[in-house]
């Protein structure tokens, strides 16, 4: 086992260097910025300076426009709340959801090692199943990821609300929290609220293809895989179009209770490139703040 490990580690190490180096690096840096800000300097304005930061005190004085400078306190706490319920550890094809959601992960901890920044992470299902304080490093970055991919879950069900609690006793600063799920289960703005008022939020949901799109297939059984219940469905051409939309207004619904707690969600699929996907959401989340600051 622990040689299986060790080649699947590398595996992801290998997959994931080139889009944390090249196609990650920028846009992590350029969208999740460190939250303090220390005074530099007062000097004087040149072309280009954001006219929001002139000292007015200054300029009047010397008849000449100032601006004042700080640094920006860089350092920045990740957290990723991790749903290892059984339903995540399911998929059909050569990569389930659970493989899909290691790899998004990994992708994130390392373009925010690489950034000086600090990761941690808590697993739950319907309880909490592992908590890793942040802290930073490569090393720590490995650990991390290493202990995802040897976890055990006791829970099969999920509950998100242990993990809430727990966010909210170890994170006492403002932080970048992203909540990764296949979100099959229900949930609401005042749940996610809490998390939203007080961390930067943003939800990622993994699902199989033939979650959103169930092939045509006839009678068939179908197991809960969180409960065990089992149940005879007729998947005909007609019917499995009602689970399609089903499907659709559920996350029609979660979108909804999303954007009320200005919260944004990432849709992959496991047959999806993760690192694309991520890069996309990165840019297209650079411009929207842009916009909304007038750059």
């Amino acid at each position: 086992m622990p040689a299986d490990m060790d080649r699947r580690m590398r595996q992801l190490q290998l997959k994931t260097r080139f889009p944390v180096e090249h196609l990650l690096a920028g846009e992590y840096r350029s969208v999740f910025k460190g939250r303090g800000m220390d005074f530099d300097e007062i000097r004087s304005y040149t072309p280009g300076d954001d006219i929001r930061s002139i000292d007015w005190n200054v300029t009047a004085r010397t008849g000449v426009p100032h601006t004042r400078c700080y640094i920006e306190e860089r350092e920045l706490a990740v957290w990723f709340l991790v749903d290892t319920s059984a339903s995540c550890r399911t998929g059909h094809g050569k990569r389930t959801k659970w493989d899909a959601m290691h790899e998004i992960i990994a992708l994130l901890t390392l373009s925010a090692t690489r950034n000086n920044d600090r990761t941690g992470l808590i697993l739950f299902s319907d309880r909490i199943e592992q908590v890793i304080p942040p802290r930073k490093g490569r090393l720590h970055a490995m650990r991390l990821l290493s202990d995802i991919l040897k976890a055990e879950p006791q829970g099969r069900q999920t509950d998100i609300q242990p993990a809430i609690d727990a966010l909210a006793h170890l994170a006492r600063k403002r932080s970048l929290t992203f909540l990764i799920s296949d979100f099959l289960f229900d949930t609401n703005r005042d749940q996610l609220g809490v998390v939203s008022f007080r961390q930067d939020l943003i939800a990622v949901a993994v699902n199989d293809p033939q979650e959103v799109d169930p092939p045509a297939c006839g009678l068939t059984a179908v197991q809960d895989s969180e409960t065990g219940a089992t149940m005879l469905c007729d998947l005909n051409q007609s019917h499995q179009g009602h689970y399609s939309r089903a499907f659709a207004e559920q996350r029609t619904a979660l979108k909804r209770e999303l954007e009320a707690i200005g919260t944004s969600l990432i849709e992959l699929q496991t047959d999806d490139n993760c690192a694309e996907a991520l890069t996309l959401f990165f840019r297209t989340r650079r411009q929207r703040t842009a916009d909304e600051t007038g750059g």
